[in-house]
């Protein structure tokens, strides 16, 4: 699975820390790779603007754990600005 190339968002390309933490996650890459690219830039966008370091790995495992369960966009978010 490590030589395959995941999925980024229409915008943003999937950073590392955040790939890592899906590869770690069968059931979480599994929604990754079948939302759309729309989703996964509204996922990438919503982890890269925390401004602590602390509060991105925090949006990283609440965001694969919802991954996991099949959420398909990150709650309460109003969307990417960069779009």
């Amino acid at each position: 699975m490590d030589q395959i190339t995941l999925s980024g968002g229409t915008v943003h390309g999937l950073p590392a820390d955040f790939e890592d933490a899906l590869r770690s996650n069968e059931s979480a890459l599994a929604t990754w790779e079948d939302i759309t690219p729309l989703a996964r830039n509204e996922w990438i966008c919503w982890i890269e603007s925390a401004k602590k370091q602390v509060t991105r790995q925090k949006r990283i495992a609440w965001g694969c754990e919802n991954l996991q369960d099949g959420k398909r966009r990150p709650c309460c978010w109003p969307g990417c600005p960069h779009r």
